[in-house]
């Protein structure tokens, strides 16, 4: 009788203690401090991740914040948290961070960044092999225009967003001509007015991006990025050219005030193990910038049709 009056104490006081902890949160009503940057999927990005943090119980707010001041607002503590460092512009600032002492990573966010050639559907049935940069020469005539005729037209990004496309495409002996878009919306409209007019397009963009909703864009199999390529010529497929090699894949980090976790230990751990796919935020990006819809109303959908996917999350950081 002892041992079974022990057991069940046990199990009472087991019981409070797994209630207490899961009451304790949030652990302070301070808020929870994200940063909010310059462009759409960062701000999908944040307020997902908040809504969660907001279900949970925390008090949650949002910081506007410059892309590289961010940082040291994190060394101060005026910023909790941030969710999207893109390792292709970071620079200097990520590793002045974490030396400080003050920042910390937090893991990967998930979305897979792409900076590279992409062709429309299209250039596809001009051009059938494709993916393969090689083929390229062999339909030159698909992708020529009057302005670059005999050559084909490659759509480059504005020359001052950096011109090394013109070094691959003559270190590749491709038979094109690099023509530079105005703008991230001249870019756009080249993607769109393809589509409209079912003509093929090879152009310089990126991912994720909301366009990759509305237009169905793949990537060209260019030879794979290889340290030192850009500044050695006998590093990639030219021993005799730089720039003879894909632009290199990055990876979008998470980071934090180190005193997050002593702080809100639960938030901490939902903020690590949040992750969120290309697909998830690309066609939240265009239900936002092109049907007119609200974040608010975009993320809190997704986080009410999402469910099954951040539950675990906020169990396993309760």
């Amino acid at each position: 009788m002892k041992l079974k009056f022990y057991l069940a104490a046990m199990t009472v006081a087991v019981f409070g203690l797994t209630a207490n902890a899961q009451a304790a949160v949030p652990e302070s009503s301070d808020p929870v401090k994200l940063a909010m940057n310059e462009w759409t999927g960062q701000h999908i990005s944040t307020h997902v991740v908040g809504e969660i943090l907001k279900r949970m119980g925390y008090n949650v707010e949002y910081v506007t914040a410059g892309y590289y001041p961010q940082l040291q607002a994190m060394e101060d503590n005026t910023i909790s948290a941030t969710m999207e460092i893109w390792s292709s512009n970071i620079g200097e600032h990520y590793d002045n961070a974490l030396a400080s002492g003050n920042v910390e990573e937090i893991g990967d966010l998930g979305l897979v960044p792409v900076e590279s050639w992409f062709f429309n559907n299209a250039a596809k049935e001009k051009c059938p092999g494709l993916p393969d940069y090689k083929a390229l020469n062999d339909c030159v005539e698909a992708f020529a225009t009057a302005e670059t005729h005999p050559k084909g037209r490659f759509v480059d990004y504005p020359a001052d967003w950096g011109t090394t496309n013109v070094d691959r495409i003559k270190a590749w002996g491709l038979d094109y001509t690099s023509v530079p878009a105005g703008s991230e919306g001249a870019l756009i409209a080249e993607m769109q007015g393809a589509e409209a007019r079912n003509e093929p397009l090879l152009v310089m963009f990126w991912s994720p991006h909301w366009i990759h909703a509305v237009v169905d864009l793949t990537n060209v199999s260019l030879p794979p990025f290889e340290a030192g390529c850009n500044d050695d010529a006998s590093v990639g497929v030219n021993p005799d050219a730089t720039w003879d090699c894909d632009w290199e894949r990055g990876y979008i980090k998470k980071m934090a005030w180190t005193g997050l976790a002593d702080k809100w230990p639960a938030a901490h751990k939902l903020l690590s193990s949040y992750t969120l796919k290309n697909s998830d935020q690309i066609p939240m990006m265009n239900a936002i910038d092109q049907d007119g819809k609200k974040l608010e109303d975009v993320v809190s959908a997704w986080v009410d049709a999402n469910e099954a996917t951040w539950k675990p999350w906020v169990d396993a950081a309760m």
